[in-house]
């Protein structure tokens, strides 16, 4: 099962990434979440979790520590979905799992649809992925609909560029209440944040302490946790580096969905609303950035939609 937890600290988030983890671990981080106040649960069909997840969110409210209207539920319509036949059929697949009659947001996971069947990521003999031939402007409009019938309470977009964005607001009728994207001081994606905040669209930053431990990290790599730069910044707070980093984010308008199974780690990580960088601390934290995108997605490069070819 891939387990990892990422907790958003200005709406109260938790999210879900590929990482192996123990039997219940899920279950129990998002317990400990709710307990130390986040609201906004973030998971997704492909992280093949969202059973755990759904038992974490009864138990919280059959405790009486939240109701279901204190919680923003959030899962993704993954690739092998976007024939429009099939939005609604795995957005009830998802609901299921969590237990829930509604989602209060649902997102297009990536612009790039895939071969259904049996393999989440199906590739061709030579590596390539396998797209089943679907626009993503199509799939959008199915999941109109089932935003339409209040199915879902609000839906967005992940992974798209601003070209993407711009022919899908031509072509569709409902925005995208964000775009949740790869951002990070080394990474920071200000041309596409304020290309989204002109169209009316938050952008959501998924790895945004840098991802310290992807899968294909390599020794010598730089690691934004470590950065000295950061640590000046730490000490005239007294913040951890993930606290100032998440305060950036949070400075800069951006929802921010951090990663920690760790208690102690997801209680400190939200412990972010007592201090304040100066204008000047988010213009420095800001100037790290180093165009290092994390994950390229490179194995599905070749796919007609694969969004990361453009500048942003």
């Amino acid at each position: 099962m891939y387990n990892d937890i990422f907790v958003n600290h200005e709406s109260m988030s938790i999210h879900y990434y590929y990482m192996q983890s123990k039997p219940g671990e899920v279950t129990q981080a998002v317990k400990d979440a709710i307990d130390a106040g986040y609201r906004h649960i973030d998971c997704a069909w492909v992280y093949q979790n969202e059973k755990e997840v759904g038992e974490a969110i009864k138990e919280k409210i059959d405790e009486g520590v939240v109701k279901r209207e204190d919680l923003f539920i959030v899962s993704k319509l993954w690739s092998t979905f976007h024939n429009p036949k099939a939005v609604e059929p795995a957005l009830k697949e998802s609901l299921t799992a969590l237990g829930l009659d509604y989602l209060d947001l649902y997102l297009m996971h990536n612009p790039l649809d895939f071969k259904p069947g049996d393999n989440v990521f199906p590739v061709d003999e030579n590596g390539h992925v396998i797209p089943e031939g679907v626009d993503y402007v199509d799939t959008w409009k199915a999941m109109e609909k089932v935003y339409k019938k209040g199915l879902v309470k609000s839906i967005g977009i992940s992974n798209f560029n601003k070209r993407q964005i711009e022919r899908l607001l031509q072509l569709t009728t409902v925005v995208p209440v964000t775009n949740q994207v790869e951002c990070h001081p080394y990474f920071n994606q200000k041309k596409l944040l304020e290309f989204c905040k002109s169209k009316g669209i938050t952008i959501t930053a998924y790895s945004p302490l840098g991802s310290p431990a992807h899968p294909w990290v390599k020794p010598g790599d730089r690691k934004l946790l470590d950065d000295a730069k950061l640590k000046t910044i730490c000490k005239k707070y007294k913040k951890t580096p993930a606290q100032v980093i998440i305060r950036w984010h949070i400075q800069r308008g951006i929802i921010t969905i951090p990663k920690s199974v760790n208690k102690k780690r997801i209680e400190e990580n939200i412990d972010v609303f007592d201090f304040q960088l100066t204008p000047e601390d988010v213009k420095y934290i800001d100037s790290f950035d180093c165009n290092g995108r994390i994950f390229p997605l490179e194995m599905w490069a070749t796919h007609p939609y694969y969004p990361f070819n453009d500048e942003y």
